[in-house]
């Protein structure tokens, strides 16, 4: 399994590129995994092998990052992954939208929708979080000691 990490937009404090890469590098362990800033929505559709319109074959599974998305304890999103690991041979696509989320085409392009809690985040800081979280949930599935007594 392949896992990409792209957000919408220029990434502006250099703590959160920092942290990005940091996090990008515990997870390559695992897996390989790129971060990619992406200029628009556009360019991710493009990238995950879809047009404008969220229509053609995929050529990755997509997950959007939305407010309304599903909810998973660090667990359950564990059990995702290793899922998906499991039975899906394409890449998966993590986006993080700009300020305005994600309009109804890259929503109905997406094959999951997920949420980091109810609380907003900015998205730098939301980016973070993911892949934090998908970190947590390759040492869980490896019971690694860092999700331990969490």
């Amino acid at each position: 399994m392949k896992i990409t990490v792209a957000w919408i937009g220029k990434t502006k404090e250099p703590a959160i590129a920092s942290l990005t890469e940091e996090y990008l590098k515990r997870i390559s362990r695992y897996v390989p995994v790129e971060g990619k800033s992406l200029r628009d929505e556009d360019a991710l559709l493009a990238l995950c092998g879809r047009d404008s319109r969220g229509k053609s074959p995929a050529k990755s599974t997509l997950v959007l990052l939305d407010s309304h998305g599903r909810e998973y304890s660090s667990e359950q999103f564990a059990k995702f992954l290793g899922d998906y690991q499991d039975r899906n041979p394409l890449p998966l696509v993590f986006a993080v939208g700009g300020a305005d989320g994600f309009s109804e085409a890259a929503k109905s392009a997406a094959q999951h929708t997920i949420s980091l809690g109810k609380m907003t985040l900015v998205h730098e800081l939301a980016r973070v979080v993911l892949l934090e979280q998908i970190y947590r949930a390759f040492t869980i599935l490896k019971g690694h000691p860092y999700h331990s007594g969490h």
